[in-house]
């Protein structure tokens, strides 16, 4: 709980710091009162899956078609996906390399090898890159963030 606190308040203050930062901001904004830390809910998310929580990180991709999700680093290397349904919000592809917010509800699946592969050579497609499914040996899961609400700092 501590370190939540302590998360929660360098988030806020991070934002209020930041007084020359221009943001975007989509869904009003992310919701600072339910900042977690991301690396504790890629390390157990069963406590955190179905509630709406806020997650940050730095935007390192962005979906090059529709801009329906971002993938976000976050601090201790790990990366989370967030997805939106198409055309609810288009994250723009200046977001690279910025520190997001992003408030919404944690989704988990188990997918089976199949789904696994399609899943892969669609993310591989979105962006131009290569897919060889004969590398895909085993299912995933899969951790993500729907959001309702997201704040983009975008530093002048």
């Amino acid at each position: 709980m501590k370190i939540h606190n302590l998360l929660c308040g360098l988030g806020i203050t991070l934002l209020v710091s930041t007084a020359d930062a221009k943001t975007i901001e989509f869904g009003g904004g992310a919701n600072m009162n339910k900042l977690v830390a991301a690396a504790d809910v890629l390390k157990n998310s069963e406590p955190f899956t179905g509630s709406e929580i806020t997650l940050s990180g730095e935007v390192v991709k962005v979906c090059k078609k529709r801009g329906c999700w971002m993938t976000l680093k976050v601090d201790n290397g790990e990366e989370i996906n967030v997805k939106v349904r198409d055309g609810d919000m288009v994250f723009p592809m200046s977001a690279i390399g910025k520190r997001a917010y992003a408030t919404g509800v944690l989704e988990q699946f188990e997918l089976d090898i199949e789904k696994t592969k399609r899943y892969l050579a669609h993310r591989a497609h979105e962006n131009g890159e290569a897919f060889d499914a004969s590398k895909v040996t085993e299912g995933m899961s899969l951790v993500r963030l729907k959001p309702d609400a997201v704040t983009i700092l975008e530093m002048q």
